[in-house]
C-alpha cells in the first residue's frame, strides 16, 4: 500500500471539509431536519462559518493558521480552498467555528464566489504593504449585495515601515460601510483571535435577530389563524 506524506495527508483532509462545507450549507432543509431529529438531552455546538476573502497574498492562510494552530507559516502554497475547524470558548459559550480560506488568484474566482453565497460571516483581508490589495477589498464589498457580518482586515501590520494603506484611509472606508477595521499581523498573533471572535459575536447577533423575526412573525400568524377561527 501507499503511504503520502503526512503534510500531503493534511491537506487532502483539508480539502474534503472544504467540499462538505459547501454541500452541507447548499442543503440547509435537511441539516435542520437532522438536528431536530437529536434527542433532546443531547447537547450540540453553536457552529459559526467564517469565509476569508481577498487577494491572492495577502496572508489569509497565515492568519488562519496561526488563529488555528498558534503557529506562523511564512512558506505556504496558494491555496485553493482549504477547510478548518476549531473549538472556542465565546463569552462563556462552547462553539465552534469553520473557517473556509479560500484562492486569492483570478483563476479559482467562479469557485471563490460559489463560497462566498455559502458563508454567515466574512474576514475581508488586504495587505497594508499593499495598496493594490485594499483596492480589490474595496471592489468586492461594494459588488456585494447581501447584509452579512464582515470585517475589515488589515494584515502585516508589523511591516509599518513597507505600509502603503494609511489607517486613516482603511478605517474611513470601513466606516463608510458601517463595519469594524482591524490591523493584524499573523506573525506575531496581534488582533488574530480578536477578528475572528468578534466576527462570531456579529454572526451570532444576526441569528438571534433572525430567529427572534421568525418566531415573531410564527406567532403573528398564529395569532390569526385563532382569530379566523372564532
Amino acid at each position: 500500500m501507499t503511504k503520502f506524506p503526512k503534510e500531503i495527508a493534511i491537506k487532502c483532509r483539508q480539502r474534503v471539509l472544504a467540499l462538505h462545507w459547501v454541500i452541507c450549507l447548499s442543503q440547509p432543509q435537511k441539516t435542520s431536519r437532522m438536528a431536530a431529529n437529536k434527542s433532546k438531552g443531547q447537547s450540540s455546538l453553536a457552529f459559526h462559518k467564517v469565509i476569508m476573502v481577498g487577494s491572492g497574498g495577502v496572508g489569509k492562510s497565515a492568519l488562519t493558521l496561526q488563529f488555528r494552530y498558534d503557529e506562523f507559516v511564512e512558506d505556504y502554497e496558494p491555496t485553493k480552498a482549504d477547510s478548518y475547524r476549531k473549538k472556542v470558548v465565546l463569552d462563556g459559550e462552547e462553539v465552534q467555528i469553520d473557517i473556509l480560506d479560500t484562492a486569492g488568484q483570478e483563476d479559482y474566482a467562479a469557485i471563490r464566489d460559489n463560497y462566498f453565497r455559502s458563508g454567515e460571516g466574512f474576514l475581508f483581508v488586504f495587505s497594508i504593504t499593499e495598496h493594490e490589495s485594499f483596492t480589490a477589498t474595496i471592489l468586492r464589498v461594494k459588488t456585494e449585495e447581501y447584509k452579512i457580518p464582515l470585517l475589515v482586515v488589515g494584515n502585516k501590520s508589523g511591516l509599518e515601515e513597507r505600509r502603503q494603506v494609511p489607517v486613516e484611509e482603511a478605517r474611513s472606508k470601513a466606516e463608510e460601510w458601517g463595519v469594524q477595521y482591524v490591523e493584524t499581523s499573523a506573525k506575531t498573533r496581534a488582533n488574530v483571535d480578536k477578528v475572528f471572535f468578534d466576527l462570531m459575536r456579529e454572526i451570532r447577533a444576526k441569528k438571534m435577530s433572525e430567529n427572534k423575526d421568525k418566531n415573531g412573525k410564527k406567532s403573528s400568524e398564529n395569532k390569526k389563524s385563532f382569530k379566523e377561527r372564532c
